[in-house]
């Protein structure tokens, strides 16, 4: 009778380190493709600043020359537009 003990409690503490491995590797498994798309989502972040970047440097050049090229021009003003009669109000 006591080795059957012996057996039973020797099988019983196998499956349990057993089902302990089997479950530390599906957590590495969630933990680690986590990781990976964080990591995959910063890259893209840092893509997405850097093209930013270079599209606020584009477009400052080109305000900056359309600054430079422009005239102001001097629009007569009419009296017809400071009124307000033509305003339709708000109901």
């Amino acid at each position: 009778m006591n080795e059957m003990v012996n057996d039973v409690q020797g099988l019983t503490s196998t499956a349990l380190i057993m089902a302990l491995v089997i479950i530390g590797l599906v957590v590495w498994f969630f933990v680690n493709r986590a990781s990976v798309r964080a990591n995959q989502q910063i890259h893209l972040l840092e893509a997405l600043l850097e093209e930013q970047k270079r599209q606020n440097a584009l477009l400052r050049k080109l305000t900056e020359n359309a600054a430079d090229k422009a005239q102001p021009e001097q629009a007569p003003e009419d009296d017809a537009e400071k009124d307000f009669i033509r305003m339709i109000p708000e109901r």
